[in-house]
């Protein structure tokens, strides 16, 4: 039997129809035990980590989305405060995204700074959200790295040198339900590429749903579907790629396999 993990999703969102415990059931019904639990803004933050502590297997993360706002900034105080506890295995989602500039890129940058310093202090990853602000997100995965910071990469959808410059920086790359749309063989090329070591997957429900469900409601269990297709790239078998990519999880956010 295949063991996933989810490493990026948001379950506890309004968007679902069914509970948070119907869709951890259907996860693992589909092969997929552990899931990592996102938070986007620190007034959501005890829904995410209720979430996470009705669960053995599913954690959560503390952290701010660059790109929301209206919502308590954080600082790296206040980060280090809400991570206490033992289910908070990662600091973010944090990074930054010029693509809507719902927050101003420079205060983007010092929000992904307190981020840095939070994880640095409590000596966790990061979880790295980037759209259309590559270089910017190059530079910064560098100013982590020389702070003795890394992480991951989440959702990746750039190309082949970005990915080198996050892995020489000590970061891990995650990937989507993108990588199975027909639009995205750069991406495709990237799963091929990235070191086994070095590789997740994910969904980023109740986004980015994989083929054959793209356009629905996305749930941790989907993350079987772009595992089958990076195992596929990669020529691979499924089992393969399960094992690598569920052990990366569990070494980069420091989980012990129970049972």
């Amino acid at each position: 039997m295949i063991e996933l993990a989810d490493s990026h999703c948001h379950i506890d969102f309004p968007d679902y129809e069914s509970s948070h415990g119907e869709l951890i059931g259907n996860a693992r019904e589909l092969g997929v035990r552990y899931l990592l639990n996102i938070s986007v803004c620190l007034e959501d933050f005890p829904r995410v980590l209720a979430v996470a502590q009705s669960d053995p297997e599913v954690f959560a993360t503390v952290g701010v989305h660059p790109n929301y706002d209206s919502v308590e900034e954080p600082t790296a105080d206040r980060l280090v405060e809400l991570a206490g506890s033992e289910k908070v295995v990662g600091i973010g989602e944090t990074g930054l995204d010029y693509f809507r500039h719902h927050v101003e890129p420079a205060d983007q940058l010092a929000r992904f700074r307190a981020h840095i310093e939070a994880a640095r202090r409590l000596d966790l990853p990061l979880i790295i959200h980037s759209r259309q602000a590559r270089e910017d997100t190059v530079a910064m995965l560098r100013e982590a790295a020389d702070q003795g910071v890394a992480g991951v990469m989440h959702c990746f959808a750039e190309d082949w040198e970005t990915a080198r410059a996050a892995l020489d920086a000590g970061f891990y790359i995650s990937f989507s339900g993108i990588v199975t749309f027909k639009n995205a063989p750069e991406l495709r090329e990237v799963a091929r590429k990235v070191p086994e070591d070095r590789m997740l997957v994910e969904t980023d429900a109740p986004y980015l749903a994989p083929e054959p469900y793209r356009g629905k409601t996305n749930q941790p269990g989907y993350v079987r579907y772009t595992a089958e297709r990076v195992a596929e790239e990669r020529g691979e078998t499924l089992e393969a790629l399960a094992e690598a990519t569920t052990e990366n999880f569990l070494r980069l956010f420091r989980i012990s396999r129970n049972g």
